[in-house]
C-alpha cells in the first residue's frame, strides 16, 4: 500500500509544521519571482527595491528555498509593494 500526501511538502518533510513552513516559503518565493519577472527588473534593480543584495535575489530566482525564512520573504514582499495574506483554517488536507 502506498502513502498518499496532500502536497509534495508533506511527502518530504518530517512534520506538519515543517511542511506548512515550506509551503508558505515556496508560495512567497514564487510570488516574488513572478513580480520581478513581470516588472522586467534586473537582479540589481530588484535587490535595491527589496533591500537585499544581488546574490540574495539570485538565490531567490534560482529557488534556493533553504536560504530564506518566512520573515525575510514577508519583508521582501512588503518592500516590493506586495500584500501578503495568510488564511488559517481547520481542514488539513
Amino acid at each position: 500500500m502506498s502513502d498518499r500526501f496532500g502536497s509534495v511538502w508533506k511527502a518530504i518533510e518530517n512534520t506538519h509544521a515543517q511542511a506548512e513552513n515550506m509551503r508558505l516559503r515556496s508560495s512567497l518565493m514564487m510570488a516574488l519571482e513572478g513580480h520581478i519577472t513581470r516588472a522586467g527588473m534586473t537582479q540589481a534593480e530588484a535587490a535595491r527595491v527589496l533591500g537585499v543584495t544581488q546574490p540574495r535575489v539570485s538565490d531567490l530566482m534560482r529557488g534556493k528555498i533553504d536560504r530564506f525564512g518566512l520573515d525575510t520573504l514577508v519583508n521582501m514582499a512588503a518592500a516590493a509593494g506586495l500584500h501578503v495574506h495568510i488564511s488559517v483554517n481547520d481542514d488539513v488536507a
